[in-house]
């Protein structure tokens, strides 16, 4: 062990970033160039001690070491840089300089309120998450646990309507006092439990690889006590995990900008939940004690503690994402989604192999880069097009080709197919859930298959969002969601209104006939319904669900630099119907789905600004890397050394 003051330089460089954010309020390209200075100088900082993390070093930086002074009452302040912090802190900061260039386009392109605040909260939030990575112990992990959810709050409820301070508050009802308190109550458990039996010298809370020895002395004292610790240990970070029933505020917290969603609610947010449990899991309690500290289940027998958690894992990634298909949002699509993969990981920590273990561990980062090139994707779309729900997306691959073939290598890394980076972590989990099950655990066999109907389900729900965008027309396209209910999505597809014996049924996603006047779908489509008078449709099925509705800043603060100045024009859509005048100024709601004549063809590189397709094009090939050559990424390295740590098990 190396003392070191680089784990809190790591930490404070983005704090530092906050206050040179809010001071650069009047001048916007000084004020974005801080947020990408601070983003470098993270992931530098961090990247240094890579080398010496590899080699068996750990970087530790504690209050009392270096000031003498105490945090609480016999527990120190400490922030250690080992394999499995490293593994979290490197994949934040890496996609923190792409997403710094992504937001900037973004807020400009829609022409957002409150930039300063949006990207002051933004940097504090990567700051509390590589506190949360290099967290030394249980006191330093609740307290930067805590400050993330407090931070992040501004960027839920970034809109300011009622929909976005609805969401934040149940935001911080979840993840601030939910999971907080059952955090807390672990945390002070297992300190009551391992206070009698702690060394000498030893450090009360402070993470150890595999396992505390304390704790494994008390729970053989108290081994009813040392249960209820682990499960509330694990339910205070399967909140931001999102494991249900705890899950719901994700998906309410879409309503916020689309890089919010992206790094914080696919990597820094709900990871730090799959980190906490991770910790829980392989540091605090470790493999052998959990498998030695079984739960009798009356009519059962003996179980160990991971059993439970392991069952909840494969309900939560096989009901969200059966919930995903149902949803015509994209955002909401992919919230849920996010509720599944993060599953993922919790499920392979609980299955106590190493190859699991190994599989979950990747899965982190590999979840993260696709993931992050589904939200960009579906950002970049919300900016150009003004469209949101997938229903109004035929066609559009023509419009943005790049984004859409983007979103099509996310959506296959989330179904783990080979080449891109799921498949490397979904394999390895499905080779220790059989290993499992072939040494005589027989039911393991359920989640050997759980993760194989998973990959199905994933293809059910990123496939008609590809194929929509690639394969249909504007004209004639199927009904969307997958799954149709009047939850999200058209009643019925255009070809049960124009019969089944339609010769225009098969939609090929090619040359669309001229539409008629008044009608943005072709001869066959419906009428623009009449309009109250504030521009909104007068018919029943525009009251559609709380979870399908947002309204967005762009209502309110319209983007104009993809509007091509040729005079007014009007644009209509299913949904909406707005005017649009020779800035690009709408005077009614964002108008989502194709502009009467269809989507306009353009060329890759025109479809958006470079701020938004750099950082989509980067993530999409680190997700190709990630699944073709693994042994080069180093996420794998670190994650078989943590492995190889906690179990003594060398995997390849």
């Amino acid at each position: 062990m190396v003392e070191s003051v680089r784990p809190l330089a790591a930490v404070l460089v983005s704090a530092i970033a906050v206050v040179l954010i809010v001071a650069s309020h009047r001048r916007p390209n000084v004020r974005e160039g801080w947020s990408v200075v601070a983003a470098l100088s993270k992931f530098a900082i961090v990247a240094s001690m890579l080398p010496g993390v590899l080699d068996g070093t750990v970087y530790e930086w504690s209050l009392s070491g270096s000031l003498g002074v105490e945090f609480l009452h016999g527990i120190d302040f400490v922030l250690r840089a080992d394999p499995l912090g490293m593994l979290f802190a490197l994949l934040a900061s890496f996609l923190w300089i792409f997403t710094s260039f992504y937001a900037t386009g973004y807020m400009r392109g829609l022409d957002e309120h409150a930039q300063t605040r949006f990207f002051a909260a933004f940097a504090a939030s990567l700051s509390t998450a590589i506190g949360i990575a290099f967290a030394g112990n249980l006191v330093t992990i609740f307290v930067f646990y805590e400050l993330l959810s407090l931070v992040t709050y501004p960027l839920v409820a970034h809109n300011e309507d009622s929909e976005a301070r609805i969401a934040g508050r149940k935001y911080l009802a979840y993840t601030f006092f939910g999971g907080g308190v059952f955090l807390l109550a672990g945390t002070v458990l297992v300190y009551w439990l391992t206070q009698p039996y702690l060394a000498q010298d030893a450090a009360p809370l402070a993470f150890e690889a595999g396992g505390m020895s304390a704790l494994a002395e008390a729970a053989a004292a108290d081994p009813a006590y040392a249960q209820a610790a682990f499960f509330l240990l694990i339910a205070g970070f399967g909140v931001k995990a999102a494991v249900m029933p705890l899950h719901s505020w994700l998906a309410d917290a879409m309503v916020a900008p689309t890089p919010v969603s992206g790094l914080l609610h696919a990597v820094a947010v709900v990871k730090s939940g799959a980190f906490g449990v991770a910790r829980v899991i392989l540091e605090v309690y470790g493999v052998d004690l959990i498998r030695d500290l079984p739960l009798d289940v009356p009519a059962i027998g003996e179980v160990g503690l991971n059993v439970p958690i392991a069952i909840l894992a494969t309900f939560t990634l096989t009901a969200a994402s059966i919930i995903a298909m149902r949803k015509d949002h994209l955002k909401r699509r992919l919230a849920f989604s996010t509720t599944a993969q993060l599953s993922y990981i919790v499920l392979g920590l609980s299955l106590l192999n190493p190859y699991a273990i190994l599989g979950a561990l990747f899965h982190i980062p590999a979840h993260a880069f696709a993931k992050l090139t589904l939200f960009f994707c579906a950002g970049a779309i919300h900016v150009e097009t003004h469209t949101d729900y997938i229903s109004e997306m035929a066609g559009i691959g023509k419009r943005m080709p790049l984004t859409m073939s983007a979103f099509t290598i996310g959506a296959a890394g989330m179904a783990g197919m080979p080449l891109i980076a799921g498949f490397v972590s979904k394999f390895y989990m499905l080779i220790g859930a059989g290993n499992m099950a072939a040494g005589g655990a027989w039911g393991y066999w359920i989640f050997a298959a759980s993760l194989l109907v998973s990959g199905v389900l994933n293809i059910a729900y990123f496939w008609p969002v590809v194929y929509t965008a690639f394969f249909e027309s504007e004209d004639r396209h199927d009904a969307k969601p997958l799954l149709e209910f009047p939850i999200g999505g058209e009643r019925q597809s255009y070809a049960a209104e124009a019969g089944a014996d339609d010769e225009h049924v098969a939609a090929d996603g090619g040359s669309e006939p001229e539409p008629e006047h008044g009608s943005d779908r072709g001869p066959d489509a419906e009428t623009v319904p009449e309009l109250d008078p504030d521009g909104d449709e007068t018919d029943e099925s525009d009251e559609i669900e709380d979870d399908e509705e947002y309204e967005y800043a762009v209502d309110k603060y319209p983007s104009d630099h993809t509007v091509p100045d040729d005079g007014p024009r009007e644009t209509v859509t299913g949904e909406h119907v707005g005017r649009v005048d020779h800035h690009g100024d709408r005077d009614d709601h964002h108008t989502g789905g194709p502009p009467i004549g269809g989507w306009q063809r353009t060329s890759p590189l025109s479809e958006s600004t470079w701020l938004m397709l750099m950082p989509i094009v980067v993530i999409a090939i680190g997700a190709v890397v990630l699944g073709v050559v693994p042994g080069w990424a180093v996420f794998l390295d670190l994650a078989a050394s943590v492995v190889e740590t906690v179990t003594g098990v060398t995997v390849p």
